[in-house]
């Protein structure tokens, strides 16, 4: 099951499409995207590719709702997302949470590879499951890379089992147990970081070489979670010199 497509001077073309999964294309005067996975979710033993190529492009991207991982008692939901940008391209990547359902398994292998002019902003949530679930989910392998200048800049694994996440939470007693990292790369790394800290968003740092901005934020509710995320993601749009979007979810 996979989605591929690319924009080449803000054109769009759909280069290979295999259901279950299906997109909505806007271009009113942005290029926008929307993408659903038919049953809205990740079975045991699905593979999920979606991969995306912006050349001289500029796009907005983001999912119709949370991502559901169902629950296996051995197999794993597999999701892969390939990313390539160049020549002074902008991603703008805002995913809706994931849900893992008790007893599910999920891997994620994520990679980006962007030149030295383009530009982008991809976000990543994770909650504690359904409501009435408390990271009752059995495991999830995240691999997420990510390459500037065809180099190497930031790989980060996650091998984590619910019930450890769980029991870290409890550790630090904490009340929080929803968590959004957000990965950014701007023309000036430096005097964007600036702005993000004098928005009192202070749990964001550079990658090794400065080439990308690492930020966690953390809530225990959902919207006021993502106000924080549209907020510095208004930031980057300014940064750009573009218009506040409505991504017309609730």
């Amino acid at each position: 099951m996979s989605i591929k497509f690319t924009f080449k001077d803000d054109k769009f073309s759909l280069d290979k499409l295999q259901l279950p999964s299906r997109h909505y294309h806007f271009n009113d005067n942005e290029n926008y995207i929307k993408l659903l996975n038919i049953g809205e979710g990740i079975f045991p033993k699905d593979k999920i590719r979606t991969s995306l190529s912006l050349d001289n492009s500029n796009l907005i991207l983001t999912t119709e709702s949370a991502t559901k991982i169902y629950p296996s008692k051995k197999e794993f939901g597999i999701q892969k997302i390939d990313i390539v940008l160049k020549n002074n391209s902008n991603l703008e990547f805002i995913n809706d949470e994931l849900i893992l359902y008790k007893e599910s398994r999920y891997i994620q292998f994520f990679n980006l590879k962007s030149d030295e002019n383009s530009t982008f902003f991809y976000t990543d949530i994770l909650s504690r499951g359904r409501s009435f679930e408390n990271f009752d989910f059995s495991n999830m392998l995240i691999k997420n890379s990510f390459y500037c200048e065809k180099s190497m800049e930031y790989m980060e694994k996650f091998d984590v089992k619910g019930v450890e996440l769980k029991d870290y939470i409890i550790r630090k007693s904490s009340n929080n147990f929803i968590f959004a990292k957000i990965y950014i790369k701007t023309k000036n790394n430096e005097e964007f970081l600036n702005k993000i800290y004098l928005e009192k968003f202070e749990s964001f740092t550079y990658t090794k070489n400065k080439k990308i901005i690492l930020g966690v934020i953390s809530s225990n509710n959902m919207f006021e979670l993502k106000n924080q995320i549209f907020k510095i993601w208004e930031l980057y749009r300014k940064e750009l010199n573009k218009n506040k979007f409505n991504l017309g979810k609730q």
